[in-house]
């Protein structure tokens, strides 16, 4: 393969001799010379230099053995290295394990005077972290029983991962008298196969597997609902989605909001999906016609180079600057492009704060993979602008805003796309890409997330849990969400019992706000130009130096208002109504 389309490795290390030099600096660093003396702001200050100096070449080391694994996942020398690696992380994190605890039991006053000393600065939201969540620290022999029992606890997600990937009876089903092959990848590829008979019996056959253990995959998730309401109680949190919410410094209010703006606007996925059954010629619609492409055989072919060509054309209102990013990392490599034997599959972003981010395609020529790189392209140039301004401790944002940029990317290409293309196939192909991108992320995902609430809430109150309230529960979501235009039948009250997430709680409605303030940033920046693309610029360089709610409002998105909410279902609707035109 031409070594242009292979991601430049030796920007992190120049070889494997440079890698085990760092390697050997931090394996037996140590921090007990900080022990019991961290209420001294020197003696702080250098605690977090130590930890992020640390923290630095861990991240080049823990990077570069992931990148040369996943180039070649049979080569097991890269094995060793990652393992190696995880393990000095591990023994890391144990060693600092002290400080936020040493910490927190400082007076509160003591604190605020950290926040205020301007030689903490790089510190001061940290600080602010712990200070917002004293409350809800314990003392410290109860902190060490709530982590005696985290272990325990939180085997629930392990427990259904095994259930969902080993004993789950799914391996094939018989159609036309030929044996299909089924697993969770392929479901997906079915749901989406032109022969409806086909997805029908994929469909039933799927759920018949979680059926025939609905009863353990029930006794399951209740578990890890109860472990989730216990550690809020114990930490003095009034919800489980308070105590969720708290780790990601967002407000309740962001949650329920989300919900009673979906709620409002559910006529127009009624509206969509009626009009998706007349587009596909159905008398009746099921939950498995939902993923079939409303437009068949539209696709945009075209080899690699000029498909990235077209990403920086279809991003180029974000300014010289970006564009001149986008060509920098086109140029110097921070993409590896094609399928390989034994590279690791689908698509990523990682970012190293001394050198630049990364990406891993495999790219293949179809709408999807062009719309790939500009998707995986967001999340490198939002890590880049937020290491290059930001000091390390306040570069890293959190998960609640990483969607955020590489979905205005996809968004931007998408009203490119829209805007230049005469074909009508392509262009309903278009609309109906965008319209799925907004239902799937946001519609769905608000759906799931108040299914979590609801569920939540019944424990909470110190009610049961079982299959069939639980199914109850999201069967009646489902028709709430779908309206009249779909048949609901009995398997998809089913659904709950298959989402992974669910066992990480509260975490879903995070893929809902991105697309809200994305499509929110994306309309500013078509509209607005200049001034809406300095603001967005703004929020991309400012890692996780605040709140992310609060991060928004750089970019001019205020989730704690109905604003952006309704500027999402505006898109949703015009893409609608020129659908429908065509």
């Amino acid at each position: 393969m031409d070594l242009k389309y292979k991601w430049a490795t030796e920007d992190i290390y120049e070889n494997l001799d440079a890698w085990e030099a760092d390697f050997n600096k931090i394996k037996d660093v140590d921090f007990t010379e900080f022990r019991g003396k961290l209420s001294d702001a020197k003696v702080f200050l250098a605690c977090m230099k130590k930890q992020e100096e640390t923290g630095r070449i861990l991240e080049k080391l823990s990077v570069y053995a992931y990148m040369k694994h996943d180039e070649n996942t049979k080569n097991s020398e890269f094995d060793a290295l990652l393992n190696r690696v995880n393990f000095v992380a591990v023994n890391l994190g144990a060693k600092t394990a002290f400080v936020v605890p040493e910490i927190t039991a400082l007076d509160k006053s003591a604190i605020e005077n950290f926040i205020k000393n301007p030689e903490l600065s790089d510190y001061d939201y940290f600080l602010k972290g712990v200070l917002k969540n004293k409350e809800h620290v314990l003392s410290e022999n109860e902190e060490k029983l709530i982590t005696l029992s985290s272990e325990a606890l939180s085997s629930f997600k392990d427990v259904f991962t095994k259930i969902d990937n080993a004993d789950l009876p799914i391996t094939h089903f018989t159609f036309g008298g030929k044996k299909y092959p089924l697993s969770h990848g392929l479901y997906g590829v079915y749901m989406q196969s032109p022969d409806r008979a086909l997805r029908k019996k994929a469909f039933k056959a799927y759920y018949k597997a979680y059926v025939s253990l609905i009863n353990t995959i029930s006794a399951t998730y209740y578990g890890s609902v109860k472990s989730d309401v216990f550690y809020a109680k114990a930490k003095k949190y009034p919800s489980a989605l308070a105590a969720a919410l708290s780790g990601e410094d967002v407000d309740v209010k962001v949650y329920k909001t989300l919900i009673s703006s979906v709620h409002k606007a559910l006529p127009l996925l009624h509206d969509y999906m009626a009009e998706k059954k007349k587009a596909l010629n159905l008398t009746k619609m099921y939950m498995y016609d939902a993923y079939v492409p409303t437009v068949e055989n539209a696709d945009i072919k075209l080899e690699y180079d000029e498909a990235y060509k077209l990403v920086v054309k279809g991003l180029s209102c974000l300014g010289e600057e970006y564009v001149g990013l986008l060509n920098k990392a086109h140029d110097e490599r921070w993409l590896d492009v094609y399928e390989a034997d034994g590279k690791r599959s689908g698509a990523y972003s990682i970012a190293v704060f001394d050198t630049h981010p990364f990406v891993l395609l495999n790219y293949q020529k179809t709408t999807h993979d062009v719309f790939t790189i500009a998707h995986e392209m967001g999340h490198s140039i939002h890590s880049y602008f937020s290491n290059r301004t930001q000091a390390y401790a306040k570069a890293d944002y959190k998960i609640f805003v990483a969607e955020v940029a590489s979905t205005v990317n996809e968004v931007l290409l998408c009203r490119y796309l829209l805007k230049s293309e005469k074909d009508v196939k392509l262009k309903k192909y278009l609309l109906s890409y965008l319209m799925e991108m907004i239902r799937t992320t946001l519609f769905r995902q608000t759906q799931f997330s108040e299914f979590e609430e609801k569920v939540h809430s019944i424990v909470e109150k110190g009610e049961p849990l079982n299959k069939d309230n639980m199914s109850k529960i999201y069967l009646s979501l489902n028709k709430k969400y779908y309206g009249k235009a779909i048949t609901h039948g009995g398997e998809i009250k089913y659904e709950w019992a298959r989402i992974p997430h669910f066992y990480r709680a509260f975490y879903v409605y995070k893929y809902a706000t991105g697309i809200i303030s994305a499509l929110a940033i994306a309309e500013r920046i078509l509209t607005e130009g200049a001034p809406a693309v300095k603001d967005y610029f703004e929020f991309l360089s400012s890692g996780g130096s605040d709140s992310p709610v609060e991060l928004l409002k750089k970019a001019g998105v205020d989730l704690t208002t109905d604003k952006p909410y309704t500027g999402a279902f505006k898109v949703f609707k015009d893409a609608l109504d020129e659908f429908k035109k065509l």
